[in-house]
């Protein structure tokens, strides 16, 4: 019983949370805030797990035709991640840094030589809560590709009671997002992952 009520999640939850994720895009102010300039070349994109509702359209949005991969987590919700960020023409790599994580890095790195920007929650898929892991630093260090982070703040949402006390801007609300480039270029891999931190923090909902 469960796992056919797991199946039928998987085919009825994605498109919902795409359509309501589109309803609240297109019913929100966004104001975005470059503090470095983004342009077209490749990166490799962060954000907070928590942030994922509102970051994946702003991507899209300023990057609307490069192709595009996502490390998503193997459990359950993952896989409901993984099939609403299709929508959005962003493709899974399935694995985490607990699960799975050597195979998914080594298609994260194919994807980037593929020509795909590979998106990534640091913190992700189960914290603890605004944590830097190795693999975003990692990644973007041994790749060479500069950082695209991402971060918004709402005046009006919902915050869940998970984890990563996920948010949700309710409709009509302003939203500010914070789009930055990044370079990690001549830093140890222990000086990015705080550099990277200190700047995500920055822009971050409490």
């Amino acid at each position: 019983m469960k796992s056919y009520i797991q199946g039928v999640s998987k085919v009825v939850i994605p498109p919902l949370v795409y359509l309501i994720m589109r309803v609240v895009w297109y019913t929100t102010r966004k104001k975005f805030h470059y503090i470095s300039t983004i342009n077209e070349e490749q990166y490799v994109c962060v954000t907070w797990h928590a942030e994922l509702f509102m970051t994946t359209q702003a991507y899209r949005s300023i990057h609307k035709n490069n192709p595009a991969s996502a490390i998503i987590s193997s459990h359950f919700d993952g896989t409901i991640i993984a099939r609403t960020l299709e929508f959005l023409n962003i493709r899974p790599l399935r694995g985490s840094s607990r699960r799975g994580a050597k195979q998914v890095l080594l298609q994260a790195f194919k994807s980037i030589k593929n020509g795909e920007e590979v998106l990534i929650t640091p913190d992700g898929p189960r914290g603890p809560r605004h944590s830097m892991s190795d693999g975003a630093v990692g990644i973007a260090l041994k790749s060479k590709l500069p950082i695209f982070a991402m971060n918004y703040k709402a005046t009006s949402y919902w915050q869940l009671k998970s984890w990563d006390k996920f948010v949700i801007p309710k409709p009509f609300s302003k939203i500010d997002f914070y789009i930055q480039s990044l370079s990690l270029d001549g830093m140890e891999h222990k000086e990015a992952k705080e550099y990277l931190l200190e700047k995500m923090l920055e822009n971050t909902i409490k």
